[in-house]
């Protein structure tokens, strides 16, 4: 799959951003659902806000605290490009308490605790009880590239590779190093892949070959094997559990989804611990595939399609909703997929300047991850506002934490 790829474009129904930080949200209206502000009536409940249109009503579930604040909604016109749509702008207010960021993989890790390894496809158990004495951080990717900035003398790692001992788990920016055992014979297999210079467009560059790490049962390639004895799993193929009870995990997760949560939890993570906001998602073998520019994490959405809008004409907060009327805490981002061949002129000359100037901090993923992450960042584009979808010569998208 490339950028060349068409994305259903949903119709606008409502779309609600809220803001954290700032207090203030936006809510879009979709012109097949009201025709002027005054159709428009917006009032809040607990822990909800509601949103009566000709069309009907929509009950949007807000999370825990967040509030919105009575006669605060108030119709901002927009440009002739926004004709479509109705714009509104509001105010919420926040109870302080301590926001508990969604925890990844390596936040849940620790030493001298025991866990089980699942295959994300299938939920096939690949290693069990697993204990680690030590659970440490590799450096970040960049870290080989800048030992000559800090050594008086030749690199000292030059051509090594920091391995896990037997006992070990080592974490990397998306992917966790860990000994192979005997039990893995019978839940993974290997297979050579090559990698580099196969497509032919850059013949000086080698062509590598890369051992994959994939699921016996359902064929999922899950990382690599990067020496005897060590596997590579990327936290985007694998769910970790505390090896209690029986082990097993919900059949119906959804792939995308998890995907998503995923990815998003991790970006969020790097970003505060690394003060970057820049990403170059990359396959192993070095190609960029995506540009992620992170503008907020502070973000609550939710994107109702217009066929959606009255069908359920009030939601009580407490009872289960569905994710298009749930708003959900997300990263506002700005990409640019270097795999579309249709790219402007612009957006190619962003890919060449962030390559040049080594803009953005390196996120590897399988290629088949990295393809599925830029389905995920279309599908959300296709659900903003037509006004909201670009911005200068990047595409805008949600991903959901």
């Amino acid at each position: 799959m490339t950028g060349e790829m068409s994305v259903k474009t949903h119709g606008l129904g409502v779309f609600l951003e809220l803001r954290k930080r700032l207090q203030s949200g936006l809510l879009v209206v979709g012109s097949n659902v009201a025709r002027g502000p005054t159709d428009v009536v917006v009032t809040g409940g607990d822990n909800s806000l509601r949103v009566r249109t000709p069309r009907g009503d929509l009950t949007l579930a807000l999370p825990g605290g967040v509030a919105f604040q009575t006669g605060s909604c108030i119709h901002t016109p927009v440009d002739e490009s926004s004709g479509e749509e109705l714009h509104f702008r509001l105010r919420i207010s926040i109870e302080r308490s301590k926001q508990e960021d969604p925890a990844c993989v390596m936040d849940t890790l620790r030493a001298k605790e025991t866990y089980s390894f699942h295959c994300q496809e299938c939920t096939t158990r690949l290693l069990e009880d697993r204990v680690f004495k030590r659970v440490l951080p590799l450096p970040n990717g960049n870290w080989n590239a800048i030992v000559d900035d800090w050594c008086c003398h030749p690199d000292p790692f030059a051509n090594k590779k920091l391995l896990p001992r037997a006992e070990d788990c080592l974490l990397g920016d998306t992917f966790v190093l860990l000994a192979r055992d005997s039990n893995c014979d019978q839940t993974l297999t290997e297979e050579v892949s090559s990698a580099g210079a196969a497509d032919g467009q850059d013949t000086k560059k080698p062509c590598h070959r890369l051992t994959l790490i994939s699921c016996a049962s359902c064929s999922l390639v899950l990382g690599e094997a990067v020496a005897p004895g060590t596997l590579k799993l990327y936290i985007t193929q694998v769910v970790v559990r505390p090896a209690v009870g029986d082990g097993k995990l919900d059949a119906s997760l959804n792939r995308s989804a998890f995907l998503e949560r995923t990815v998003a939890a991790r970006l969020l993570d790097l970003s505060n611990s690394l003060s970057s906001f820049h990403f170059s998602v990359q396959t192993p073998d070095g190609k960029v595939f995506l540009l992620y520019w992170m503008l907020n994490g502070d973000s609550i959405i939710a994107a109702v399609p217009e066929k959606s809008v009255g069908e359920e004409s009030s939601i009580s907060p407490s009872a289960p909703l569905s994710p298009s009327i749930r708003a959900t805490r997300a990263l506002k981002l700005l990409y640019i997929s270097c795999s579309n061949a249709r790219a402007s002129i612009q957006q190619r000359e962003i890919v060449t300047s962030w390559e040049v100037n080594s803009i953005g901090h390196p996120v590897v993923l399988p290629l088949k991850v990295c393809e599925e992450l830029l389905q995920v960042m279309d599908e959300s584009n296709s659900t903003l506002p037509a006004s909201m979808r670009c911005m200068r010569s990047y595409e805008v998208a949600y991903l959901k934490l």
